[in-house]
């Protein structure tokens, strides 16, 4: 990973413990030093989506091994990168060891980077 995907996944991941540190001291004024702590080994739910596509069931029922799904990506745009449901970011499939894939980060979602 470079430097920079490294910078910009440590902005997401401090994006992510400050909205849910800035939720949980609204309920809890007080304890916000401790709550990022408590925080920190929370479980997320994280996707890699590569596209979307829309199909009726009868379509869907269809699908067998071999078949094509049609999504609305073309090769070489970028993936987004969804945390708990909510697009934070956006970046580009990379060729790990092992034959593994992962996510190059190139932006972070504007709209879910609090502004302070």
């Amino acid at each position: 990973m470079t430097d920079e995907a490294q910078t910009t996944a440590g902005t997401v991941a401090e994006a992510v413990a400050e909205e849910a540190a800035a939720e949980q001291a609204e309920t809890k004024p007080g304890d916000s030093g401790k709550t990022i702590d408590a925080m920190l080994n929370v479980g997320l739910n994280v996707q890699i989506v590569l596209g979307r596509t829309r199909m009726p069931i009868a379509q869907l029922l269809k699908l067998s091994r071999g078949s094509i799904i049609e999504l609305d990506k073309s090769i070489g745009q970028p993936v987004e990168v969804v945390i708990n449901d909510r697009l934070v970011a956006r970046g580009d499939l990379v060729k790990l060891p092992d034959d593994r894939l992962g996510v190059s980060l190139i932006e972070i979602v504007k709209d879910y980077v609090s502004e302070e």
